[in-house]
């Protein structure tokens, strides 16, 4: 018996939708990972992109625990001198909900070209409505 080993041409791509309302942004992040990297799939091959589409709605709506509003920051360095950037994640989740939920999942997953194609297949969106709905998505609720 040999194992299975899935290529470019095996795989089958499913949407799913996620709601992130009143849930966690992390375990949230987690799972649309899991979706987009392939995991939950019995032909699961670490070395194929095999993942699926993830549509993420109510991006606003996610809650971080604890004090993470006002303890936690997102950073990044332009590169020139004393061009350290800070963004607490209360301001990010008032004016751009999408682009924390984003580096959430963004740094959930592979840091090589597979992690960045799958990051292409993520949708978010802020409110409940989304335009992919000619794809005819799946509720992910596991």
């Amino acid at each position: 018996m040999s194992t299975f080993m899935a290529n470019a041409n095996s795989i089958e791509r499913k949407w799913y939708i996620i709601d992130a309302a009143g849930k966690p942004l992390g375990r949230t992040a987690a799972t649309a990972a899991m979706l987009l990297r392939g995991k939950h799939k019995p032909t699961f091959t670490p070395h194929v992109d095999g993942g699926d589409f993830v549509i993420i709605i109510n991006a606003e709506k996610a809650v971080l625990t604890g004090k993470k509003l006002e303890q936690k920051y997102y950073r990044h360095h332009t590169g020139w001198v004393g061009g350290l950037k800070e963004v607490q994640y209360r301001t990010m989740m008032a004016e751009k909900p999408e682009l924390a939920m984003q580096l959430a999942v963004k740094g959930m997953l592979p840091k090589n070209s597979i992690g960045r194609q799958s990051a292409t297949r993520l949708k978010i969106f802020k409110g409940a409505e989304h335009k992919h709905a000619a794809q005819m998505p799946v509720a992910w609720d596991k």
